[in-house]
């Protein structure tokens, strides 16, 4: 299969419009399972030949340009090879390399988008090509950014643990919504703080949080993380509760394990 990968980014790298390809994901990153996706990261200028890009897919495949899954994931395809997934995932480079720009001063945005929950945080742009494999690059750009972006930015990671504000002010929110009993407010001002939180940790040990998924996994064990963290947020968040006390005493110990973890981010680095 791996052999029909780099296949594949080779002729996908051959597309006008397209600079290089890469393989990301939890294959990338040895983390995978025997039944993990494929995910290719195509990597264009401008805009990319979407008819080629369709022939190289096959009839039966549709393919999304940008903007058509959305400001940030952009665009791609879902594909079956031999019963595998692979997917097709645009990233426009130049915009990738402008947020890369950000990073490095400590500046970044979150962003709605389909299928990301808590937004999408623009570091992920850096941390895909920091965290990828370099498959097809015919001019070497994704291989002299991904060298850039192997070293974590300070500003950016002072940015990130610095905005562990926003969950004090979520939990405090969060609180005005007990006396209601309105546990879609309650538990939307919950996830994200715990959101916020994430990130935060992850800033502080210098790693690329690229999304929500398997997050809180390897948060809970990072330096920083307060004293059963993953068992008190998976608390929180699976049962908050219905009633204006199940809510209030839900939202009394998000208070605690936020400020917990808040007082350990801002010790001595990491």
């Amino acid at each position: 299969m791996r052999m029909i990968v780099e296949e594949m980014a080779a002729r996908l790298a051959k597309v006008p419009g397209v600079v290089g390809v890469m393989l990301g994901g939890s294959r990338a990153r040895g983390e995978h399972r025997p039944d993990s996706d494929w995910d290719l990261g195509v990597y264009y200028r401008g805009r990319p030949d979407l008819a080629a890009l369709r022939a190289l897919a096959g009839p039966e495949v549709e393919v999304a340009g940008p903007g058509g899954w959305g400001p940030w994931v952009n665009g791609g395809a879902w594909l079956r090879v031999d019963g595998v997934a692979v997917d097709w995932i645009l990233r426009d480079l130049d915009r990738v390399q402008q947020v890369w720009g950000d990073c490095c001063e400590g500046r970044y945005e979150v962003g709605m988008q389909a299928g990301h929950p808590l937004g999408f945080w623009s570091p992920c742009y850096a941390g895909e090509v920091a965290l990828g494999q370099v498959l097809a690059d015919p001019t070497g750009e994704l291989t002299d950014l991904r060298r850039r972006t192997a070293t974590y930015p300070e500003p950016l990671r002072e940015a990130l643990t610095g905005g562990v504000w926003e969950a004090e002010f979520l939990v405090d929110a969060a609180a005005k919504g007990t006396a209601r009993a309105d546990t879609l407010y309650v538990s939307l001002c919950l996830s994200r703080a715990v959101g916020v939180l994430v990130q935060a940790l992850f800033a502080r040990s210098r790693r690329w949080c690229l999304n929500e998924k398997g997050a809180l996994a390897v948060a809970e064990t990072l330096p920083g993380a307060p004293t059963g963290f993953g068992p008190r947020v998976r608390s929180l968040l699976g049962a908050p509760g219905e009633t204006a006390e199940s809510l209030t005493a839900t939202v009394g110990r998000a208070q605690t394990l936020v400020r917990e973890t808040v007082t350990a981010l801002s010790s001595a680095d990491a």
